[in-house]
């Protein structure tokens, strides 16, 4: 990124992209304020100055406005202005010219619980303030416990007030946003570095690949950079290193442990909106479409299996193809769907690796892109099971591997196995 020297002549708009409340704003001078500084607050607070005439948009200033408002430098709102950047409170945007203009998109705080949620903010707060005076803050915030073990919850539901409609269209609406801070991506780098043991982490530890990895895992997790620090201690070799194997397993033990054994949400998860067919067609591969893009992978397997659990094995593989290859949830339904029906009910992980490997590099992304590659290679793959066939191993194709899928031309047994997919969600 090019040096960006920040003139007093520089004009800037404020652009408000949060509601921000009254609480925010004392919220801002308790919590942040030790952090960033009352120069920085002060600069949040003009900015909002700024907006008094429209909520939305401020009208053109130049930066020496600022610097008379604030009898500051210019270099100490640029740092004032960064310290805002960096714990989520504006965004700034930049564009060349004579004067060169900025635009401050400003954000409201997190919330209280967002915040000591945190262990960035709050391991800093604390370290600023120190125990005494952090623990007075703190306390400001809790909430009184009251028991209502003796309560009745006699709330309505939605669908009891509410009905439905198709007539209403929604208008776009501001709404409150806040940012976490954006600490180089998910995983704040220059901490993580400084938390690791002193010279045993080589400088050539954390290259591109390593960084990639390890912001992939703290996403698919939802690690932050200190649970983060915790578990590469562990996988740090004596050549100062990252064993990234073990780091996998790691990241997933600490999850599982953390979590009641559980794998991370990315298995439970369904289609993405955006990648799901418009709803209307009726036809049984129609059905059977939807039924790939409403089901999350794990769901699926269970119910390939009659309802049992899925092994550890199998889920590890799910893990796989939807963490390491990133392929879409009703893609890997497919693909399972697909491997069972022609590998005798068996997932077999060099057979599903090599297919889900040619549907990434083919950026197959909806189940019926899936479906349709599936279609045209199919004797390709077909021939690899077969090589390596065992005698009692059966070679079935999927109902929707039909170029026409009618009712009446489905047996009883093919019709049986569409009707038992699909009862979930009749």
């Amino acid at each position: 990124m090019k040096l960006i020297t920040l003139l007093p002549a520089d004009t800037y708009t404020v652009i408000n992209k949060s509601i921000i409340t009254e609480d925010d704003q004392k919220n801002i001078i308790s919590l942040y304020e030790p952090i960033i500084g009352p120069i920085a607050v002060c600069l949040y607070f003009n900015f909002l100055r700024d907006l008094r005439l429209n909520e939305f948009i401020s009208k053109d200033y130049t930066h020496h406005h600022l610097m008379r408002i604030m009898n500051s430098s210019i270099d100490t709102i640029k740092t004032a202005r960064e310290a805002l950047e960096g714990v989520g409170l504006i965004k700034t945007y930049y564009k060349e010219g004579e004067p060169n203009s900025y635009c401050y998109e400003i954000y409201s705080p997190l919330s209280p619980k967002e915040f000591f949620a945190s262990p960035v903010f709050n391991i800093t707060l604390y370290n600023n303030l120190g125990k005494n005076e952090y623990e007075l803050i703190k306390a400001e915030y809790e909430l009184p416990k009251i028991d209502l073990h003796e309560y009745e919850d006699i709330s309505k539901e939605l669908n009891t007030i509410f009905k439905s409609s198709t007539t209403y269209e929604p208008i776009d609406a501001q709404e409150r946003k806040s940012q976490n801070p954006k600490l180089n991506g998910i995983i704040d780098f220059d901490l993580l570095i400084s938390s690791m043991p002193k010279g045993i982490l080589k400088s050539t530890s954390l290259t591109k690949k390593t960084k990639e990895l390890i912001e992939q895992l703290a996403y698919i997790y939802d690690l932050d950079t200190l649970k983060m620090v915790e578990i590469l201690r562990t996988v740090l070799t004596d050549k100062g290193t990252f064993d990234k194997v073990e780091l996998r397993k790691s990241t997933r033990k600490y999850y599982q442990y953390n979590n009641s054994g559980k794998l991370p949400t990315i298995i439970y998860r369904t289609q993405p909106e955006y990648l799901k067919t418009p709803e209307g067609d009726k036809s049984q591969l129609a059905q059977i479409i939807y039924m790939f893009e409403n089901t999350s992978p794990s769901d699926f397997l269970k119910i390939k299996y009659k309802g049992a659990k899925p092994t550890a094995r199998d889920l590890r593989l799910l893990e796989t193809l939807l963490v390491d290859l990133e392929l879409q949830p009703a893609v890997v339904n497919v693909l399972i769907d697909y491997v069972l029906k022609k590998n005798n009910n068996k997932l077999n992980q060099s057979f599903v690796e090599t297919i889900a490997g040619q549907w990434k590099r083919c950026n197959v992304e909806t189940a019926k892109e899936a479906m349709a590659l599936a279609k045209k290679e199919n004797g390709k793959y077909t021939k690899k099971v077969t090589s390596k066939k065992t005698a009692n191993t059966k070679n079935e194709e999927p109902i929707w591997l039909n170029q026409e899928i009618k009712k009446e031309e489905l047996t009883a047994e093919e019709q049986q196995e569409i009707d038992e997919l699909l009862s979930k969600y009749r």
